[in-house]
């Protein structure tokens, strides 16, 4: 199946250059370019798009705000939203999560980490740079002595689907969270299936926030 990805960011020449990469895939055709958040958002809408390169910096409507736009749509649950950024310490790149981005990659990513990180975000199996995503979650989101943001939902997840959430919020893919537990990646997937179902989270990123915010995952010690 192609990937259908749109490109947004301000900078023609950046779009240009993102362009030639994705489209020397086989597997992925560019089938929008916009160069604000307003047009991202309808052209996500009319080119259906599988995956959305989103700068955060912007004039007028800023990534941020089409990030939050794109994943509240109903009618645009299957768009997955990839935040490009020249810094990835960012507390704007945790809003974009918290609004619903699928991951994030700095701007100085090889071209090889660029093509990989759509085809994880499009296929929705595993977490963008989960140790990048991880420390910057740390900094902004649940930092020490923070008090957790309350999340009801956690109250109808079994233990086992706690322990799950616990090791995907620790990064782990399915492989490696099934041998942890000494289950089949099946059922680990199935695990997070129905946390994510429970939570209302749109991938695993959103299960990531969630258990930081919750305060069921602490921050790394420093």
């Amino acid at each position: 199946m192609t990937i259908r990805v749109l490109l947004a960011d301000d900078q023609a020449l950046l779009r240009g250059a993102f362009r030639v990469l994705v489209e020397s895939e086989p597997d992925m055709e560019v089938v929008g370019e916009a160069s604000d958040g307003a047009e991202a958002v309808a052209l996500a809408r009319s080119a259906r798009a599988d995956v959305v390169l989103m700068d955060i910096r912007m004039p007028g409507t800023d990534g941020l705000t089409a990030t939050r736009a794109i994943t509240a749509d109903e009618d645009l649950a299957g768009v997955a939203v990839l935040v490009l950024t020249t810094f990835e310490a960012d507390e704007y790149v945790v809003q974009a999560l918290r609004a619903g981005a699928s991951g994030f990659l700095g701007k100085g990513a090889e071209p090889r980490e660029l093509l990989d990180a759509i085809r994880i975000v499009a296929a929705g199996d595993a977490l963008l740079s989960p140790t990048a995503t991880r420390s910057l979650i740390d900094r902004f989101l649940a930092l020490p002595g923070a008090p957790a943001r309350p999340v009801p939902e956690l109250a109808a997840l079994t233990a086992r689907e706690r322990e799950v959430l616990v090791q995907v919020a620790a990064g782990l893919p399915n492989d490696e969270i099934a041998d942890r537990l000494g289950v089949s990646p099946l059922t680990v997937k199935t695990h997070v299936n129905r946390t994510m179902a429970k939570l209302g989270a749109r991938d695993r990123a959103q299960l990531v926030v969630a258990a930081y915010e919750s305060g069921l995952v602490r921050p790394s010690a420093r």
